[in-house]
């Protein structure tokens, strides 16, 4: 779960969230649509425990961010806009490798399983990073999360940049995990993809949220007049 009540964060004087209050249950999808400098990738930040807030409160599954992050992001998969791996590795060997890194050990079945449940076929695993599409990259992310039984998924413009099968199958990843009770949190431009995928929507504008509703209340179009009414006024 994620809870985020009455936060405010600025820098050098320049409000970049304000009093933000936000909860993401288990088992939803949250999308949170917003400009660049909105302040969705301040709030990941300050769920990932790197940013603190100047004042409220911001947890991850009941631990406080300021003061147990350590403990509360070994629940948590960050996915960025850009999946930093080892491109001289293979996408079997990253996982591994990053597994390792957690204090996990998994045999090789259990890799393959887990990259496989993230929608990575078999004949890539051991191919070489490098020769990776973005798309196939974010899999393997997602499967490093998965492996260390992330509770709490954040990602940031995940869709950016894939084509439409890719971001398909990303959608459908989402939901298949959230099925399996994750809570997700995904900050994005893509107003369709993210009314496709989300259970509830929250807008950004200048650190507030200003507005919040379910994806079932919207169609695409109604979505994006909405967003656009808001980013114009």
């Amino acid at each position: 779960m994620i809870d985020i009540q009455n936060v405010n964060k600025s820098f050098k004087g320049s409000p970049a969230i304000q009093n933000l209050t936000l909860q993401v249950q288990q088992g939803e999808i949250l999308g949170l649509l917003g400009a660049n400098g909105a302040g969705k990738s301040t709030t990941i930040n300050m769920l990932l425990g790197f940013l603190a807030p100047d004042s409220g409160t911001v947890s991850v599954n009941q631990l406080d961010m300021t003061q147990k992050a350590d403990q509360a992001r070994k629940f948590v998969g960050y996915i960025p806009e850009n999946v930093n791996l080892y491109p001289y590795l293979s996408g079997i060997e990253n996982l591994d490798y990053f597994c390792r890194i957690a204090g996990l050990k998994y045999s090789k079945k259990e890799l393959v399983a887990f990259l496989i449940t993230c929608g990575l076929q078999a004949e890539a695993h051991p191919k070489k990073v490098s020769v990776y599409s973005k798309g196939m990259r974010q899999k393997v992310g997602i499967a490093i999360a998965y492996a260390k039984k992330a509770k709490v998924y954040l990602l940031d413009e995940p869709a950016s940049g894939l084509d439409p099968l890719a971001s398909n199958e990303l959608s459908e990843l989402l939901k298949k995990l959230a099925s399996e009770g994750a809570t997700i949190l995904m900050a994005s431009h893509d107003i369709f993809r993210v009314r496709e995928v989300c259970n509830r929507i929250g807008i950004l504008k200048k650190g507030i949220l200003v507005k919040e509703l379910r994806s079932e209340e919207v169609t695409a179009n109604e979505l994006e007049q909405l967003y656009l009414q808001f980013m114009q006024n």
